[in-house]
């Protein structure tokens, strides 16, 4: 069955183009992720606010690995992103990404953790808003940010990035507690630039 309009963005935008290294501020920037970070993505979800927030436990180096190899696959097939976000050193203190990616739409649903050492230091909030520039220039019209109305943390990172709230979706996602409402952010294209707190 034939859409009545045409996708908003051409299949390959994304993945006709390397995945890009994107500045954040100095001695920060966002990379893809490698083999070798896998130990800091397995120190990253025993941490039990990430592990509480995103829902999932890596149990070894394996997993850890299997985590970060999965981005170059979902970059080629357009469906999600992750970027490691790194320090001077090119050590990862932190993740952002894409998720729920669609072409048709132009619009992805945007994720953020930051390492235990790095909090307090607006690592999120800047990450954030360096993907969010370079989303709207890659042709995206409109992000998402839904975290649970008791996480209060992510409610600040995604009020700082400029992401207006729209309001509380009922019991959408499932955590280990139970199902949890939803505070829904957004920023579209032409929003215009981000005011920083």
């Amino acid at each position: 069955m034939p859409l009545l309009v045409p996708p908003a963005l051409p299949a390959g935008s994304l993945a006709s183009r390397e995945q890009p290294h994107l500045p954040v501020r100095p001695g920060l920037m966002l990379r893809p992720w490698h083999d070798g970070d896998a130990p800091v993505v397995r120190a990253a979800f025993d941490c039990p606010a990430i592990q509480r927030w995103h829902v999932l436990r890596l149990d070894d180096e394996a997993e850890a690995r299997a985590w970060t190899a999965q981005w170059v696959g979902r970059w080629r097939a357009e469906t999600a992103a992750s970027w490691a976000i790194v320090d001077a050193d090119d050590r990862p203190v932190g993740q952002v990404g894409l998720r729920q990616v669609s072409l048709v739409e132009a619009s992805a649903d945007m994720s953020y953790w930051v390492l235990p050492t790095a909090r307090g230091r607006g690592i999120a909030a800047a990450a954030l808003r360096a993907l969010t520039r370079w989303s709207f220039a890659a042709g995206l019209h409109r992000l998402a940010v839904e975290h649970s109305t008791a996480n209060a943390a992510s409610c600040r990172v995604a009020t700082r990035a400029g992401f207006t709230p729209e309001g509380v979706v009922r019991g959408s996602a499932r955590h280990v507690d139970g199902w949890h409402d939803m505070h829904l952010h957004a920023r579209l294209r032409t929003d215009g630039a981000v005011r920083y707190p």
